[in-house]
Formats: C-alpha cells, structure tokens, sequence
C-alpha cells in the first residue's frame, strides 16, 4: 500500500467544514469524518475499509459494505501525484456532498473489477446493487479472455496444447474493430459529466458482456452534439476517447488498435515505458525524429503529453490524443473541480457515438436519460415506443421520469404505471409512482402502490412521507422505522421520521432524529430546518438559530427561508424577514404562506400596495386561502377600493377556515 495510514494530521475539507482521518486498529482499516466547534469534535462518523479499489499508479478510493450488501465511496481518497496525498474523492469537493452516502452503482463496479459473483436474478425487476462479502480483488483474465471454466478443465485434466488453447478466447484472433471493443468496453467515455455517455441495454444484465460479442449488443456510447462540447476536455477514462480523435488513428482505416502499442500483460514503468512506447511509435513512423531529445524522452513526452484530468482534478495522466503540438497553456495547472448545476449542465442534442447508428429508441432515451435535451426527447421518445412497443419497462420508466423533470406529474404518473403494465415488480416505477401520486394528493392510491415493493428502504420512507401527508403520523412513524432497519443511517428517512415523532409528542425522539440526519448528511437543510423550527418552539432560540443560518447554506431551499423568515418576524427583526420571505417566494412562487407573511410585512409598513400584490400572488398560489383574501380585502380598503375590498371579504367568507 503506496499511501501512509499511521501519524498523519487530519485532513480538513473547508467547504463542508469536516475533518478525515485514516487510522487502522487490529489489522483492519477505518476513515473517519468528524467537525469541530468551540475546539472539541462533534457529529463523528467513522466506517471500515472493507475494499480499496484501485492500482496507486494514479489513485486509490476506499469502499465500505454495509450489512445490506451495497458498496459505499468513502469521502477521502489518495492521489499519487507528488509523491503521494489525500484529498476528496470526485464529486466530494463541495459543502454538499453525500459524505458517506455515495452507494457504488454496477457501472462502476463494471470496469472497476473483476465480475462480483451475483446472480441474473438479484437485479431484476430494477434492484439496488447490492454485493456479496467476498469480491474479486482485480480484474482477472476473463475480462479479456471470455469465461475460463472449460480451458482450466482441459489443462487441469491435461488435454494436447490445441485443445487447451481451443477453449478460451485469444483477442487477437478477433478483427481490429472487435479487438478494440475489448478494451474500449472500460476505457471508452465521452465524457463524466451528465450526457449520458453510455446506456446499458435494458435486455442485458449488468456483467453480461462477454469479449468475443459486439460491443453494441451490450452498451451504446454516446456524446455531445458536434460544436457544442467544452473545448480540448481531457477526462480520466478518455484514452479510447481522444486515440479515436488522433490523425495515427484515423489514418489507420481501423487497423490501430490498443495493443500496437500495449501489452495487456505487462505495464512498464519509467525509461522501459518510454523505450517500449517510442518503439511502437517507429513501427510507423520509422525516425521521423532521431535526434537526441527524441531518443532519450520519447516520442509520447512531446506527442502524447501527460496532463491533469478535468473531471479527477488531482490526476496527472497521459493523453492519448496523439498531436503534433500541445495547447499554448500549462497543462499540469492545478484545476477547480466542476460541478453541474441546472443551470451548468450540458443543454442540447445527445448524439451517437458508438456506433455512429444506434437504434432508434435508445437514441430517444439518450435524449432524456439525464435531462439534456427534454423538449426535444420527451415526444421523439414517445413517438418511438409507440412505434416499437418495447417489452422492457426501463423504457416507460425513462419516459416518466422525463416528463417528472419537466414537473409534469400527470404524464409521469401515466408512463410510470405503463413501466408496471410491463414488470409489475420493477422497483424503480413502484417508488416513483408512489411519490408522484403523493404530490398529487392521492396519497390512498400511492400508499397502495408503495405496499406493493418488497422490503426495500427507498419505497418504505417513500410511504413514510405518504402517511405523513394522511396524517397517519404513529403509523409512518412505524413504516419509517422498518426503512431505518434496512438502511440505518438514510438521511431522508431519519428526517421523515424526525417530522413523524414530532407530531406524535415525541419532542427528544424527534430532534434525536434530526441530528442523527444531520451527521449522516451535514449539509442536509431540511433536517436543520426541522430541527430549528422544533427548537425555536421549545424556547431554545439560539440553537434554532444556529440551525437556521446552516438550512440557508443550502441556496436552493425555499422553506428555511419561510420558515426562518417567519420566526425572525415575530422578533421584530422585519428587514431580514422581509428579505428573507422575498428570497422564499422567488425560489419557490408556490409558498402560499410565504406570499402571506411577506405581504403582512409590507402592510406593515404602510405599503399596502406592495401587500396587495403579496396577497394576490398567495391566492393564485391556493385559490381561495382566507387569510389571504382577508388581507387583500383590507389592503384594498386602505388604498381606497372598497367595492373591491369587499368583493375580496365575502370570497374569504367561504373558505371553511
């Protein structure tokens, strides 16, 4: 293990305020997580390193089982370059992020290592990635080779050489095209970010693919619309990527592949790599350049440069992008890590990368998978399984889910229950399904849906927040409970159960609840808000306070700011009320209350004009909200419309409030 466990100072990640620290006891590994207020450590959490997953050529990240079976990324990860560091993993370097939440879905294990040994049937029906306790450590022969059983049989039982030999596949029988796909199955994205990149077929089961197979049979690659990619982007799994791009590739006429210049068996380092490497290089090239600089760095130090990843940003690694010059800029900079966000994430057509002609309805399911390109995706997706009535529900389940990220809850209701048309049992329509028609307020038929699932975490907190929304308060409390019994520490669930106790009179089992929700996820602002509002009401005002200002860091969360925004009016504090009651209603314009205080605010400074607008807006945000219709007759009265005022009382006079 290149990276040092013992003695070494914690490392502290400002943006989310939180130390890590690698130790070990008893032979076994742990990463711990912790915060520090008034100089002592708060909310600690610490989880064992059951896998360490990667060689230490560039990086290494650590994975721990939870007692369910799914494989969690630890935060702190260790980089090799300048002789060695630790830092956040990809994704991790923000104030939000899931901590030690991150479940590592099958894509990832895919190319990461070896096949686990999981049956077709644990991910049916659209299951979680759960794995057994015992993995392969690295990836094996079969990878490359296809299934061994039979060629170890035949050795072990020692038939002739031929007929050993016979049983396992050499890749370099296959043609140059499919020789490439053997390694472009793992070292082939487009790019990290949002696209998607690739799209499993849904008839295939996650580890399904085997090397001597078209690689589109089981996976199809896409990329960003010709013009509209960032510019000269290098990322981490880019080597096929950008040697596609490279002039020695496609002058090739598909005859370059991989293994021109890499031997899948031997991975030299240092001068031998340089020595191995420019040798390939005058394989083609002859010497183009045999004076001394060529012969003694190599013909990759110039043409093949090594440069920081843009989506790893501790990772230095070469570039296959094969060029005669190098971008006019420092390619080793340090770099900031991007996140997407609505509004930074890509927005246009996904196009077809691998194979440049890929099937019709995947292409429409490209469009939406990640929200890309909706407007366009969501009725070319429609019109293709019209035509070609697709027997898998993922197909169904992607459509719905499209029209949920257009906040279209109808739609999304109707092709989710066409996903269950197909797979009565595929998981992902009956949570969503249930949660849709919670939003809608048919909670009785969602919480029928959602006894539908299995014991599955997910669903039973999504019937928690259902029965919540009855009123069924003692009996959420129950269903939660069990979703906690599944997965211990789920953030949403431990905050369900939180809202759940507390409306049940349990006040110290509710903000236990809360503050379990906030350490398993510390930037979680509905808990801190939750928690606030509970604390406030009990007198503690300065720890609600606290918590407040923590659910504001959060700068997409509306109802803090209500929530917040109400409580510092009722101390008088009106100017940051009013901001923050204003900040509310922008976020979130169907904040009926919110609408409601703002405009008492502004009343009460005389500018019933200005309230008058806050109350209009209340009603348009609940059609016939009293409250809101008494103030909007009053605020009329004082600007001098009485018949209008009027009008307003006797409509507020038939709200049954």
């Amino acid at each position: 293990m290149p990276e040092d466990f013992s003695g070494r100072k914690p490392f502290h990640h400002k943006a989310s305020d939180r130390y890590y620290a690698m130790t070990t006891r008893d032979g076994r590994y742990f990463q711990q997580s912790y915060q520090i207020s008034g100089g002592r450590p708060h909310s600690a959490i610490e989880k064992e390193i059951h896998f360490v997953m990667g060689s230490g050529n560039h990086a290494r990240t650590y994975l721990h089982r939870t007692g369910e079976g799914k494989l969690i990324e630890l935060p702190l990860a260790w980089y090799a370059d300048k002789g060695g560091f630790f830092a956040m993993n990809p994704g991790y370097d923000r104030r939000d992020h899931p901590n030690f939440r991150r479940a590592i879905p099958d894509d990832c294990m895919f190319c990461h290592n070896g096949y686990p040994d999981v049956s077709e049937q644990s991910r049916r029906h659209g299951a979680d990635a759960l794995f057994p306790a015992k993995l392969p450590e690295g990836i094996d022969c079969q990878r490359c080779h296809g299934p061994g059983r039979s060629h170890a049989e035949a050795a072990a039982t020692k038939q002739p050489g031929e007929e050993i030999r016979r049983r396992i596949l050499n890749p370099a029988t296959l043609s140059p095209q499919r020789q490439l796909e053997v390694c472009m199955q793992c070292h082939l994205e487009s790019t990290s970010r949002a696209l998607p990149y690739s799209i499993v077929r849904f008839d295939r089961q996650p580890y399904s693919y085997r090397p001597d197979q078209p690689l589109s049979s089981y996976i199809l690659h896409f990329d960003f619309a010709p013009a509209k990619a960032p510019d000269d982007h290098f990322e981490i799994a880019h080597a096929a990527y950008r040697l596609r791009k490279s002039k020695c590739f496609t002058a090739s006429a598909g005859r370059m592949v991989c293994t021109a210049c890499h031997d899948p068996h031997d991975a030299p380092r240092g001068e031998a790599a340089e020595r191995k490497y420019s040798a390939a290089c005058r394989n083609c090239h002859g010497q183009t350049h045999a004076g001394d600089r060529a012969r003694s760095a190599g013909c990759a130090t110039c043409h093949m440069a090594k440069r920081r990843t843009d989506d790893v940003v501790h990772v230095v690694m070469t570039d296959h992008l094969i060029r005669r010059r190098q971008p006019g800029r420092d390619l080793l900079a340090p770099l900031s890590e991007r996140h997407d966000t609505e509004t930074t994430a890509y927005r246009g057509a996904v196009a077809p990368y691998y194979p440049a002609q890929p099937d019709e309805l995947y292409l429409a399911v490209a469009q939406v998978y990640a929200g890309a390109n909706l407007a366009a995706g969501i009725p070319q997706l429609e019109a293709a399984i019209g035509r070609f009535q697709p027997a898998e529900p993922e197909f169904y389940h992607q459509l719905a889910e499209a029209y949920h990220r257009t906040a279209n809850d109808e739609a999304a209701a109707a092709w989710y229950r066409k996903a269950l048309e197909r797979d009565p049992a595929y998981l992902p329509a009956i949570r969503n399904l249930g949660a849709t028609l919670s939003r809608l307020g048919r909670f009785n038929e969602a919480a029928e849906i959602l006894r539908r699932a299995p014991k599955d975490a997910a669903a039973l907190n999504n019937l928690g927040e259902t029965l919540l929304e009855q009123g069924s308060n003692a009996e959420a409390a129950g269903v939660l409970r069990e979703s906690l019994a599944i997965d211990p520490e789920s953030p949403e669930t431990l905050n369900n159960l939180g809202r759940a106790l507390s409306r049940t009179g349990d006040v110290a089992g509710a903000k236990k609840a809360w503050l379990e929700a906030i350490q398993a996820k510390p930037g979680f602002a509905a808990a801190h808000d939750n928690l606030a509002n509970r604390l406030d009401a009990s007198g503690d005002w300065a720890q609600a306070r606290i918590h407040f200002e923590e659910a504001l860091k959060d700068t997409r969360y509306a109802l803090a700011r209500f929530n917040y925004g109400t409580a510092l009016a009722g101390r008088n504090e009106t100017q940051r009320a009013e901001n923050l009651l204003a900040e509310a209603v922008r976020l979130d314009p169907g904040l009926a209350d919110a609408h409601l205080n703002l405009g008492n605010l502004r009343a009460m400074r005389g500018r019933a004009d200005l309230a008058a607008v806050d109350f209009r807006n209340a009603i348009k945000a609940r059609p016939g909200f009293g409250r809101a219709l008494i103030n909007l007759g009053l605020a009329l009265a004082e600007m001098g419309r009485p018949a209008e005022a009027l009008q307003q009382l006797r409509l507020a006079a038939q709200d049954r409030d």
